[in-house]
């Protein structure tokens, strides 16, 4: 793993500040471990090349020459005397923002729970464009994308259904509205025997509601679809989902091709019945619930362009929540994989943001 990696490579003063597992797990230590821009650049050249520099263009592997008076980590091949920067390939290319602005950036977004909003973002930061700050936000955004991401599911059930975030209702006929449609898949996992610290705690409660602290959320998958259609539901459990794995969804027919495709399909009408819905479809909705809390809370709504993008946040968020300080490290060992959005690409709307 790169963070082992760098961590076997930092001075000793370094390593001190260090969790065992190679990156920093509170802010004195973030402080300690990333005190410069050479401290920064060094972390990020290990991420970028754990073997030791190989040239992207010849592909020599050795110890490059330098240039300590520039100010952007610029690297030459020994070889065949070609210039890499550092920041080339990733989310951090062709910024004039100092590398440790970019850490900085990096450890508030993933370490805080309730993430940051721009305006957030840019106060903390000292940034002085409100433009600049929502930018660097969608550009760290596109490196909580694993393009290799693996499906869920297998050897966990899995609930799937949709959900309506944003905007209003205008008045223009029943059934009529202006909000996004969102489709969410998430395992659902029982809990190890002695593992359930709540349930156990607590005496006297009712069987039934033992069972339901018996079980969590696993990993999740959200995406903003176009609508509540067969092709774009079935395109995303497809994509999702592990084949052959158990799915639980309501009666809607958009989901009616899902056994004749390889998956267990296990169906219930709800018929709105809150019950129905607590037994059949817990997780899935309790993760709506807290979706649609913080885009509001944080983030005071957002937009359906740039949707996809918040939706990408929080699952990456949520699917770390359990070892939350170690999403510093996976976002930039992410970030250098990333393809970043300009910021007219942004702005104009011809950026389409990867779907977590």
């Amino acid at each position: 793993m790169p963070n082992r990696l760098f961590a076997k490579r930092l001075e000793p003063r370094y390593l001190a500040a260090m969790d065992p597992r190679g990156f920093p797990t509170t802010l004195p230590e973030f402080q300690r471990v990333f005190p410069s821009d050479a401290a920064c650049a060094a972390y990020l050249e290990k991420l970028r090349w754990p073997g030791g520099f190989a040239c992207p263009k010849c592909g020599a592997v050795g110890e490059p020459y330098r240039f300590p008076k520039r100010s952007s980590v610029v690297l030459r091949c020994r070889g065949c005397q070609a210039n890499v920067s550092l920041t080339a390939g990733t989310v951090m290319q062709a910024s004039h923002m100092p590398l440790s602005m970019w850490f900085w950036g990096a450890y508030l977004v993933t370490t805080q729970t309730p993430g940051q909003s721009a305006l957030q973002f840019q106060r903390q930061l000292g940034i002085s464009r409100y433009e600049t700050a929502f930018q660097t936000l969608h550009k760290l955004r596109a490196g909580m994308v694993r393009p290799d991401r693996d499906t869920i599911g297998g050897q966990y059930p899995v609930e799937i259904d949709e959900t309506l975030v944003g905007g209003r209702t205008r008045g223009e006929g029943r059934g009529v509205h202006h909000k996004a449609t969102v489709v969410g898949a998430v395992e659902v996992r029982r809990r190890r025997e002695g593992k359930d610290r709540a349930v156990e705690g607590r005496r006297g409660h009712a069987e039934e509601k033992r069972g339901k602290r018996a079980v969590y959320a696993g990993r999740l998958r959200l995406r903003h679809v176009p609508s509540r259609s067969a092709e774009d539901l079935t395109a995303f459990v497809k994509e999702n989902v592990a084949k052959g794995a158990v799915v639980r969804t309501d009666g809607w027919q958009g989901y009616d091709g899902l056994a004749k495709l390889g998956y267990d399909h296990k169906t219930v009408v709800l018929e709105g019945d809150p019950e129905k819905t607590d037994a059949h479809l817990p997780m899935i909705h309790l993760v709506f619930s807290n979706l649609k809390t913080w885009l509001l809370g944080t983030h005071h709504g957002v937009s359906q362009q740039h949707l996809q993008a918040y939706l990408n946040e929080y699952v990456f968020r949520f699917n770390r929540r359990f070892y939350p300080m170690t999403a510093f490290n996976s976002v930039l060992g992410l970030v250098v994989r990333a393809v970043p959005p300009t910021y007219e690409e942004l702005y104009s709307g011809k950026w389409v943001h990867p779907s977590a």
